[in-house]
Formats: structure tokens, sequence, C-alpha cells
């Protein structure tokens, strides 16, 4: 008896690869936009980092001795420096580059960035005195950025004071305005 074997094609059909090609669809659209807010997010860490940094610098012109840079021993001590303008004040979503010490302020403080930077740095508001009082306000540290490219920026605060025993603490947290955008 003779046997007839049926000769089977191997492959998908065309109905199995739109299906497949459906998913893949779906899961990118839903992937994407995911991704690239993970990514605006990761990079507002730099505006918070450098914040930090910068109240640590400003802590420690705050509490060091003045005298022998033009101050009298009365005045000396509990120092805070000028305000300063936005640095970068139309940040984008390209990183740049600054140098912190063309600005007297910044340059006081001992405050600069080697690394590239999507955020503009200022002290919008300070004292700008030595022999500040206790538990008074006495700076706020800012940083501006614009992930995206449009005319929304986002914005870390910093608000800055002295405490009783009149040294520099910051707020718990930063005051922030539209983080991604």
């Amino acid at each position: 008896m003779a046997k007839f074997f049926r000769k089977t094609k191997a492959g998908f059909t065309l109905i199995e690869l739109m299906i497949v090609v459906a998913i893949i669809g779906i899961l990118a659209a839903i992937a994407i936009p995911a991704f690239i807010g993970y990514v605006r997010r990761a990079k507002t860490t730099e505006a918070t980092s450098n914040v930090n940094n910068l109240f640590k610098q400003a802590a420690n012109y705050y509490n060091v001795e003045r005298t022998g840079r033009g101050l009298t021993a009365a005045t000396a001590g509990n120092c805070t420096v000028t305000a300063v303008a936005a640095i970068n004040p139309t940040p984008g979503t390209a990183k740049q580059t600054f140098d912190f010490q063309t600005i007297p302020s910044f340059n006081s403080l001992g405050f600069t960035i080697a690394d590239y930077i999507y955020f503009g740095y200022s002290i919008p508001s300070s004292t700008g005195a030595c022999a500040n009082m206790v538990s008074t306000a006495q700076y706020t540290l800012l940083a501006t950025g614009n992930l995206d490219g449009d005319a929304v920026q986002s914005g870390f605060e910093l608000a800055v004071g002295s405490n009783v025993d009149n040294e520099l603490y910051h707020a718990r947290g930063f005051y922030i305005t539209n983080e991604i955008e």
C-alpha cells in the first residue's frame, strides 16, 4: 500500500505576522512616552544635586570668618553673597558649559560645575551682607530648565535660612514647578 505523504510548508501565515506587528506597535506606543519621561526625570537630578552643592558652598561661606578680606572684626562672619541673576537664563534641550568663576558671587562661594549642564542657576534673593541675624531667611537658590524646548520652564527652588545658633539650614525639600514640563 502506498502511503501518500502530504507535504507541509513551514512558516508563518500573513495573519500571524500582522498580529505580531500589531502587538509590537502597541508596546512601542506605550513604552516610548514612558521612556522619554524617565529620561527627563533623570536629567532633573542635575538640578537638585547642583543646588545642594551650592547650598553646601553657601553654608561654608556663611560660617567662615571673613576678616582679612576687607571686613572688620565687627562685621566678620555669617556672610552671604549678593544675589545673582539667572545664569544661562534660557536653558534648552542641549547641554551647555558655563564658567561660574566669572560671576563674583559664585566665585566667592567657590561654586563651580565642571560638567555640561541642562539647567541655569541663580541666587534670586540674598541678604548680601555680613553679621546676619539669627532665625532669618538668607538665600533662595534656584535652578531653572527647559528640557523639552517649549515655553514652559521647570524650577527647583531651595529656601535657606539661619537657625537660633545662626547656622545655615535649608528647607526639607525643594519647591518644584513643572518638574518634567
